[in-house]
């Protein structure tokens, strides 16, 4: 077993009312060196949940969440976070912020295989 640890994408239309939408899931094994994040952006939803005075610039939630997906790979891709070391990007991806999208608090849990508790996680938590 291998111990893990999650946190749930949010996206909060209308960061003031302190409401959300959960959007995706990171999952982060240090044992493995596993971090990898799956999400998606349910457009009608997210827009019916904001309002219909309230428009939600879609590009820009997909830069976000796609920057995630970069982060957690790691490499060139992830731009300077990128390079930090697994432990350091899941932890700066994890941290408190007061934006659009934003991450639950860090839970950890044991596992046998991350990827497919990541995938479980995204069905149970998000889809």
């Amino acid at each position: 077993m291998h111990l893990f640890e999650y946190a749930v994408l949010r996206v909060v239309p209308r960061v003031e009312r302190e409401e959300f939408l959960n959007v995706g899931v990171i999952l982060y094994c240090a044992s493995q060196g596993f971090l990898e994040t799956r999400c998606q952006l349910p457009e009608a939803r997210l827009q019916a949940f904001a309002g219909p005075t309230h428009q939600l610039d879609f590009d820009d939630l997909r830069a976000r969440l796609r920057a995630f997906e970069r982060i957690c790979a790691g490499r060139r891709e992830g731009g300077p976070i990128g390079q930090f070391a697994v432990a350091s990007r899941f932890r700066w991806l994890t941290a408190t912020r007061s934006t659009i999208v934003q991450t639950s608090p860090v839970h950890p849990g044991l596992c046998h295989d991350p990827a497919a508790t990541l995938e479980q996680l995204y069905h149970q938590l998000v889809l």
